[in-house]
């Protein structure tokens, strides 16, 4: 007998369900920047780099570059103890459980099926009356993956499960930056603080110097009220910025796990901003995108609607199911063990969709909307992506410049203030110029430790634009442990598995598909 032709449609369509799907095992192999079009990523950024060319650092633990032991163990206890960490990990968890349901779809399903039974028969009917009948045995189930229905469903999870841990890095690398943001802000608030209170200081003393000349006929009460108003209105900024230490201080506390006020003794003493190192080393923009964990999620996104356009493209085609059972079957227990109790079947069923008024055509259209999505998506991570990386160049550089002048400012308020202070105990200068500089003084403190506040948090956000604050090791600095949330696939353990899974699609559709080279994991820069 000639064996019945393969219908032509299925034949024809079979090759595209493969390489959908061998597309979702593989994902986006080449890099972040290959599913962009050419010239999409800039070789170098339009912002250069202050100072002299330094290679790329190692962005994992970058809050160490501030040297504050204080700030790298609040962002130690952060990364262990954050409930946002925390429900990263119980997602990565998640995903790590249904790529586990997603493969045991390819295998085979043994059931146990141990039984018995008492029939009472109608003796009116001709029956015989009670019977006992005892049995045992195993039914097994499988379903042959014809066209990779099932194994674009295990890669789809797959590309979850590394979407997962991309953003269980994602929630680390914006944690770090929080936590380093909001030490810098109360750090900053601090040194506000004491500036405040010591231009305080010297204007109660100039009102007590005021109200002295007075005394001696030397100065008005207009003078001392002049005086007393503008230490009035310095005095009148302390409870704001006090306010404003409060807020951070709790804020850190809720980042490390705590409840608000659990830091106040730890940081009741003031501290200096931390000094933002000369030099930065930024990998170039390909490598940063690499780098960036958000990217990484958007790229394993498409490779999920990928997987699950070809699984939908699948599902058109028929379906191979085995079935079988294994068993013994006797009226008693005993005669379950005689050769003639053995039973057993074996049933191979094929299901083909013949009509479904286009429901599962539709169905690819869907997913092949969402892949426009994802794609789309993708592109939109990148590009905002490479907009913060240089616009954190920018701030940078520009912060430096900034706190330069406020410096020399700041310096020269200083030499003011001290010399028309002692020119008008000597009766020199008016007492106009006295507040006057000491106006100026107090304007140009606050805004140069505002402006070093600025350059670190701008410091901050960069390492954050480069998706520092995380790494494959992990360790104690890096929160739940994968002991705790249960491991993610290895990045070696991945490529063999998906690389195998795309030679088992292209050989179903005709056609070898070998992903080995293609799936080597990322060099991280």
């Amino acid at each position: 007998m000639a064996p019945l032709p393969f219908p032509r449609r299925f034949r024809d369509h079979a090759l595209a369900a493969g390489w959908a799907i061998a597309l979702g095992v593989s994902g986006c192999a080449g890099g972040p920047d290959s599913l962009l079009p050419a010239g999409a990523v800039p070789a170098a950024w339009s912002q250069a780099v202050a100072g002299e060319p330094h290679p790329a650092e190692d962005l994992s633990r970058w809050w160490r570059r501030l040297d504050d032991p204080l700030l790298s163990d609040l962002v130690r206890q952060a990364m262990a103890n954050s409930p946002d960490l925390q429900g990263s990990a119980a997602r990565l968890d998640e995903a790590r459980a249904r790529r586990a349901v997603a493969g045991a779809t390819l295998l085979p399903a043994v059931t146990a099926t141990p039984s018995a039974s008492r029939t009472q028969a109608s003796r009116a009917t001709g029956g015989s009356g009670a019977r006992t009948l005892y049995s045992a045995g195993f039914d097994a189930r499988w379903e042959a993956d014809l066209f990779g229905g099932l194994r674009g469903g295990a890669a789809a999870a797959q590309a979850d499960l590394e979407a997962s841990q991309a953003s269980l890095h994602g929630a680390q690398v914006s944690l770090a930056a929080e936590v380093a943001r909001n030490y810098v802000e109360l750090r900053t608030t601090q040194s506000r603080l004491t500036i405040v209170r010591a231009n305080l200081a010297s204007q109660v003393e100039t009102v007590e110097l005021t109200e002295w000349r007075t005394q001696a006929g030397l100065a008005t009460v207009v003078d001392v009220d002049q005086a007393r108003t503008r230490a009035e209105q310095t005095r009148a900024q302390l409870p704001g910025l006090e306010s404003a230490l409060a807020a951070a201080r709790h804020r850190l506390a809720i980042l490390l796990g705590k409840p608000p006020g659990s830091l106040d003794r730890l940081l009741a003493e003031p501290g200096a901003i931390p000094v933002v190192p000369e030099a930065v080393g930024v990998a170039i923009p390909a490598d940063t995108l690499r780098q960036r964990p958000d990217v990484r999620v958007a790229e394993r996104q498409v490779a999920a609607a990928a997987a699950r356009r070809g699984v939908a493209q699948a599902n058109r085609y028929p379906t191979l199911t085995l079935s079988g059972s294994l068993g013994l079957q006797a009226l008693t227990v005993g005669g379950l063990s005689g050769g003639e109790a053995t039973t057993r079947s074996l049933l191979a069923q094929v299901a083909a969709p013949i009509f479904d008024a286009g429901r599962l055509r539709q169905e690819v259209r869907i997913q092949d909307a969402l892949l426009d999505q994802a794609r789309a998506a993708y592109e939109a991570a990148v590009l905002t992506a490479l907009e913060e990386v240089e616009n954190g160049l920018v701030a940078l550089a520009n912060g430096r410049h900034h706190r330069q002048a406020l410096q020399d400012a700041a310096a020269a308020a200083a030499r003011a203030a001290t010399l028309t202070r002692s020119q008008y105990a000597a009766g020199l200068v008016d007492f106009q110029t006295v507040l006057d500089t000491q106006t100026s003084r107090l304007a140009v403190d606050d805004a140069l430790a505002t402006s070093e506040g600025e350059v670190a948090t701008a410091l901050i956000q960069l390492y954050k634009a480069l998706g520092g604050g995380w790494d494959e090791a992990g360790g104690e600095a890096f929160g739940p442990t994968p002991s705790q949330v249960g491991e993610a696939t290895p990045p070696e353990e991945t490529t063999r598995t998906a690389a195998a899974g795309a030679r088992e699609v292209g050989s179903a559709g005709g056609e070898a598909v070998d992903a080995e080279e293609t799936m080597q994991p990322e060099a991280r820069p």
